[in-house]
């Protein structure tokens, strides 16, 4: 049998792959792939996207990643060894890893966590006008806080995506990974805020102590504070934040007393449905007792 026109260029097929600065594909993305490189391939125009993709599946240097989500599934195509989370980002491009995530990928916690969190942020919306008042703050945290559904299993990793709030991307960066892959997620500083802002995406809240301990010598509080500021949260998160900064006893009391000048109206909560509780009167909060 006579090789076809893939077998014959594939010493070509492979090296543009190689060269690509990417290793994780949608179908769409292989169609545009073979699109472009037919005529120098001598591909015919009719070579299916399938039958180029099952060809490069059979030469063992690409694999099939399926997610399942809850109502669909969605495909990959990986590229020899694309890191875990390499191939988790392709999920939501412009997306980003966040929360406990966050703190794994800034060495700031010494766990494993075996969830991945990747935020998708919504489309801008219209603030509401209610008013905050001290009834709203106490049904809001007596009940158990609201968490995506958006989960799918990969490897022996769940994944959960995140519909955050639009934020315009604050706080958002570019870091390397281990396979010099390029990973977007949260700074340091919009990290320690949204641990706060949600404890239960991020271990809970004696994993959020640890994650500001850790990061004491690595953050701008004042960085922090103004990104607070810009996040523009209902919510008194700031007296959370300046009772992390106090109660980790590794922040300067100058550091400390930015978050103290802020106006505190209410008393807040450290988290949702605490059973035993304490009070800080410094900061206004009730936090688990005994943390």
């Amino acid at each position: 049998m006579s090789p076809t026109r893939l077998q014959i260029a594939r010493k070509d097929i492979l090296d543009i792959f190689e060269n690509l600065p990417v290793r994780v594909f949608r179908k769409k993305e292989m169609e545009q792939i073979l699109a472009a490189n037919r005529a120098s391939w001598r591909v015919t125009e009719g070579t299916p996207t399938n039958e180029f993709i099952e060809f490069l599946i059979k030469s063992r240097k690409l694999r099939r990643v399926t997610f399942t989500f809850p109502g669909r599934k969605e495909v990959r195509y990986v590229w020899k060894k694309a890191s875990d989370f390499e191939v988790i980002q392709s999920l939501r491009p412009d997306g980003y890893f966040s929360h406990y995530t966050a703190v794994f990928l800034h060495n700031l916690t010494l766990q494993v966590p075996k969830t991945v969190y990747l935020n998708s942020e919504q489309t801008p919306k219209r603030t509401g006008d209610a008013e905050l008042t001290q009834e709203r703050i106490d049904l809001a945290f007596s009940r158990s806080c609201r968490v995506s559904k958006a989960g799918t299993r990969f490897k022996y990793l769940r994944v959960l995506v995140l519909n955050g709030m639009y934020t315009g991307q604050k706080g958002v960066i570019e870091l390397e990974g281990d396979r010099g892959e390029k990973l977007r997620t949260t700074d340091i500083e919009r990290t320690l805020i949204d641990i706060t802002v949600r404890p239960i995406y991020s271990g809970g809240v004696h994993e959020v102590l640890h994650a500001y301990r850790s990061a004491a010598d690595r953050v701008s509080v004042n960085r922090l504070t103004a990104l607070l500021s810009k996040l523009g949260y209902i919510y008194p998160y700031h007296q959370a934040i300046g009772f992390y900064l106090e109660r980790a006893g590794s922040y300067r009391d100058a550091q400390v007393t930015l978050l103290e000048r802020i106006e505190m109206n209410f008393d807040f909560y450290l988290t949702h449905q605490m059973k035993e509780t304490e009070y800080s009167p410094r900061w206004r909060l009730y936090y688990p007792k005994g943390l």
